[in-house]
């Protein structure tokens, strides 16, 4: 690898706040949040909308999505393309 032109590669800290998941792995990510993990040491943290934790694939719960709904506003909103 040339040196100087890759971005740092450090540990880092991604948590999904809604499934309360949290794990340690190494990216070239960045983040002005800190955390304090288990080993005492403060890593960066990058919180995400959806991990394995809180994803209806892995959970098993599904969520029912109105697609029915859907479809009527997008026909409202941009009308009906019959030709």
């Amino acid at each position: 690898m040339k040196p100087g032109i890759h971005p740092a590669y450090r540990p880092v800290v991604f948590r999904d706040k809604a499934g309360g998941l949290a794990f340690l792995t190494r990216s070239t990510v960045t983040s002005p949040d800190t955390v304090e993990w288990e080993d005492g040491n403060t890593y960066p943290v990058i919180d995400v909308e959806i991990s394995s934790a809180s994803h209806p694939f892995y959970t098993g719960k599904s969520r029912v999505l109105d697609t029915a709904g859907r479809v009527e506003r997008f026909e409202r909103r941009y009308g009906t393309a019959r030709g």
